[in-house]
């Protein structure tokens, strides 16, 4: 099963070196940056509706759930504190150091998520193969619009085009070694261990959705189209999961 997982977690990783080299290359301006990351916010979001909550209700854990839950809101919150920066003294709003410092924390919640959707990949292919690929191709669709929200955001920032890639080739690593430890734990990750694995990840992409991306996202002018997009997104992962 090993060897089906790091075959199939390639998809998702080439839709992520996608995102991020796409975004390096031709980075997006302020509004549709802004449209992507409501986009990627709404496939998070289906993913965790849509893939984690069913399978967390259908192990009906409530301790490792909530120590899971716990344990995933505690480490995002302490990825923030660590992360967050204080712009220095007598610098200004478009300072680029101090933009690009600020992209911190949604570099290593972004990196976070997708060591976890990694993982899931993993954990799908233990429930069969028809779930596995469903969760696969419905992970590189969210990873593929995180690595273009996160590098736009880098670009935005003032980074170069070698730390955006390298932050691009880094979060590909995390998202084939996260398969290959969900593929050997497998086995290993059943009944409330599978609860509070699924509760983690729960609570880290719904972070990762209102505390991250939405709030990059509304860093710049808000517009009705850019709005829409949080739902098109939320669709478009939920009508991709009904096709398959």
């Amino acid at each position: 099963m090993l060897s089906q997982v790091l075959t199939f977690v390639l998809i998702p990783a080439a839709a992520t070196l996608l995102g991020g080299v796409v975004a390096a290359f031709r980075p997006p301006g302020a509004r549709l940056q802004s449209v992507i990351q409501h986009f990627a916010a709404g496939v998070v979001f289906a993913a965790v509706a849509g893939e984690l909550l069913p399978e967390l209700m259908h192990e009906a854990a409530p301790l490792p759930t909530i120590l899971g839950f716990a344990l995933g809101v505690g480490l995002m919150l302490g990825v923030k504190r660590l992360t967050e920066g204080k712009p220095a003294e007598g610098a200004t709003e478009g300072d680029a150091p101090e933009a690009e410092e600020g992209t911190r924390g949604l570099v290593v919640t972004v990196a976070v998520d997708v060591a976890i959707d990694g993982l899931l990949v993993g954990v799908g292919f233990a429930a069969g193969t028809e779930a596995g690929i469903l969760l696969t191709i419905a992970l590189s669709l969210e990873v593929l619009f995180l690595a273009l929200a996160t590098a736009a955001a880098l670009v935005r920032a003032g980074a170069s085009r070698t730390r955006v890639l390298g932050t691009t080739a880094g979060l590909v690593v995390l998202l084939v070694a996260g398969a290959a430890v969900g593929g050997l734990a497998a086995g290993l990750l059943t009944g409330g261990l599978l609860a509070a694995v699924l509760a983690f990840g729960v609570a880290a992409l719904l972070y990762l959705v209102t505390e991250e991306l939405l709030v990059e996202a509304h860093e710049t002018q808000d517009t009705p189209l850019a709005t829409a997009t949080f739902f098109a997104g939320f669709l478009a992962l939920l009508l991709l999961e009904m096709a398959l």
